[in-house]
């Protein structure tokens, strides 16, 4: 809970990674939250008094998980919503304010963006998802110790620059820095 919100207010980017893996933590305890805190986060808190935030914060996740039937595959509504805020952003960059440099990074993370596409089952996305869901992936890779072939790591980082560009637009729009005009 804590963190989430840290990474929310200060690396968007970083957000939705952890969320996604929130989300497939709680997948992988089978939604029960004894197992969640007793074999997962009592493990990573140094002590334990936030346990009882942390259990009200993953039964809340829990609850909407449920109720917004994605109990296999799928992401919260409220991932969704920042999704969607870094679509726009992405592009109003692109399109409106015309950022040279993002324009550029988006160039070139757009082939690798296209390829992962091609060979994953997000052909329906647009490619601010796809963006997210091939880093989640290389974090996956990386939790596993699995070997990076240093082709893909240049398509990864080619990626990751985009997205922390775009989560800096993101911050900076959200604190008013950023302007349109």
């Amino acid at each position: 809970m804590f963190v989430a919100q840290q990474k929310l207010n200060e690396n968007v980017a970083e957000y939705i990674l952890y969320m996604y893996q929130v989300e497939d933590v709680i997948r992988g305890f089978q939604f029960d939250i004894e197992r969640i805190m007793n074999d997962y986060v009592s493990k990573q808190l140094p002590d334990s008094s936030f346990l009882d935030q942390y259990r009200s914060w993953y039964e809340d996740l829990i609850r909407k998980m449920r109720s917004q039937r994605i109990e296999q595959s799928g992401h919260l509504f409220l991932i969704q919503e920042v999704l969607i805020e870094l679509s726009y952003l992405h592009n109003t960059l692109l399109n409106m304010t015309n950022d040279v440099r993002y324009k550029e990074l988006y160039e070139a993370a757009m082939p690798h963006i296209e390829a992962f596409k091609d060979k994953s089952n997000l052909k329906d996305k647009n490619h601010i998802e796809i963006l997210f869901h091939a880093l989640y992936m290389k974090l996956l890779l990386r939790l596993q110790k699995k070997e990076i072939s240093s082709e893909t790591e240049e398509s990864f980082d080619s990626m990751r620059i985009m997205a922390a560009y775009l989560s800096r637009a993101y911050h900076q729009m959200k604190s008013g820095e950023l302007t349109f005009n």
